[in-house]
C-alpha cells in the first residue's frame, strides 16, 4: 500500500477538521461553490469526481472478461454477494438502525437521507482499492481483474435500478432524472473515457502506462481530499452539534462489511474454490466504490444532506476495517484449506 492508501483514515480525519473549520470561517465561499450547478449537478464536484474516478477505471481491463469462466464458482459468489445480498442487507440495516435503534438521537428530517446514503454506498462494488486488498492476501490477480471488470460492466446497467428499487422500498422519493444523469456522468462517461485513454497509453508502451498511472494517482488523491473538504464544510454545523452521528452511521456499515465478507468467504469454501480466489471475492463484497457513492449522493440530495455524510463515513472507515478483514482471511487460511 502506498502512503495515501495506508493512512486514508488519517487524511479523512484531517479533511473533517479542515472542512469544518473553513466552512465556519468562510461560509460564503462554500455557498457560492454549492450553487455552481447545471441540471442539478454541481460542476466543481463533477470535475473532481472525474479526476478521481477515471484514473482508477484506466486500470480495469475489460478484455479480462473472457477469464470469468476459469473460476465461475468464485465469480458466481461475487455476483451473488454484490448484487443480490449487499444492497438489500444494507437497506435492512439502515432501516433497523437509522429508523429505529438510533432514531431518537438523529435529526428526524435527515433519517431518510441517511438511509439513502447507506444504500448508495452498498450498491457500488469496489473498483480500485480491491486490487490493493487482493494483493495483501496473495489473491489471484487475474481473478481479481476479471471480477472487477464484470462488476463495472454490470454497474452501468444495474446501479440505477437497484438504488431506485431500494429507495422506493424505504419510502424515499426517487429523482429518476437525476439518478440516471448520475449514472451517465459518473459511470458510463468515465468508463468510456478511461478505456480510450487506456488504449492510447498501452500503445505508448508499459513504461509510459506505468508513469502516467503513478502521476494520475496523485491527481485522484488530491481530487478526493478536496471533495471531502467541500463536503465537511457543508456538514460542519451538523457535525459540531452532533459529532456522535458519524459513529452511529458507522455501525450499519461495519456490520455490513463483516457480514458480506464472511458470507462470501464461507460460500467460496463451500463451492470448493481456492483460498486465493475466495479472498478477493470476499474483499470485493465487503468494500465499496465510495467515490461513486459520494458523487451520486451529492447529485441526488446535495452537499448538506445526510446521504452525503453517510457515504463519507464509508470513506472514513474503509481502510482500517478492510485491513482487519485482510488479516482475518490471511490468518484463517489453514482453516479454509482444511478438508471437511
Amino acid at each position: 500500500m502506498n502512503l495515501f492508501e495506508r493512512y486514508l483514515s488519517l487524511w479523512v480525519g484531517l479533511c473533517i477538521i479542515a472542512g469544518v473549520a473553513l466552512g465556519q470561517l468562510i461560509p460564503s465561499l462554500f455557498q457560492t461553490i454549492g450553487h455552481i450547478e447545471f441540471a442539478q449537478v454541481n460542476l466543481p464536484v463533477g470535475l473532481l469526481i472525474w479526476v478521481m474516478i477515471i484514473p482508477m477505471l484506466v486500470k480495469v481491463d475489460f478484455g479480462a472478461l473472457h477469464q470469468v469462466k476459469a473460476h465461475w464458482k468464485g465469480i458466481s459468489v461475487t455476483l451473488f454477494i454484490n448484487w443480490a445480498v449487499k444492497p438489500f442487507s444494507m437497506a435492512l440495516l439502515g432501516w433497523l438502525f437509522i429508523r429505529h435503534v438510533f432514531a431518537p438521537y438523529l435529526p428526524a428530517e435527515q433519517l431518510d437521507s441517511y438511509i439513502a446514503g447507506l444504500i448508495l454506498l452498498a450498491a457500488a462494488p469496489c473498483t480500485a482499492m480491491v486490487f490493493v486488498w487482493s494483493r495483501l492476501t496473495n489473491g489471484d490477480p487475474l481473478f481479481t481483474l476479471s471480477q472487477v471488470a464484470l462488476n463495472d460492466t454490470i454497474m452501468i446497467f444495474a446501479f440505477a435500478p437497484i438504488v431506485a428499487l431500494l429507495l422506493g422500498i424505504s419510502s424515499i422519493a426517487v429523482p429518476w432524472a437525476t439518478l440516471f444523469t448520475s449514472v451517465v456522468l459518473y459511470i458510463l462517461i468515465p468508463v468510456i473515457v478511461a478505456q480510450l485513454w487506456r488504449k492510447k497509453l498501452i500503445e505508448a508502451g508499459p513504461l509510459a502506462f506505468d508513469a502516467i498511472m503513478e502521476q494520475s494517482g496523485k491527481w485522484s488523491i488530491g481530487a478526493l481530499l478536496l471533495t471531502l473538504i467541500l463536503l465537511f464544510a457543508f456538514q460542519g454545523e451538523a457535525i459540531i452539534k452532533q459529532p456522535i452521528i458519524i459513529a452511529m452511521l458507522a455501525v450499519p456499515i461495519l456490520i455490513q462489511v463483516f457480514f458480506n465478507s464472511s458470507l462470501a468467504y464461507w460460500l467460496n469454501r463451500k463451492v470448493g474454490e481456492k483460498h486465493n480466489i475466495a479472498c478477493p471475492s470476499a474483499l470485493i463484497g465487503a468494500s465499496n466504490f465510495f467515490e461513486l457513492a459520494v458523487a451520486t449522493a451529492i447529485s441526488l440530495f446535495g452537499f448538506n444532506s445526510g446521504a452525503s455524510l453517510a457515504t463519507v463515513v464509508g470513506v472514513l472507515i474503509e481502510v482500517p476495517v478492510m485491513l482487519l478483514v485482510v488479516r482475518v482471511v490471511n490468518d484463517s487460511k489453514g482453516w479454509y484449506e482444511r478438508t471437511n
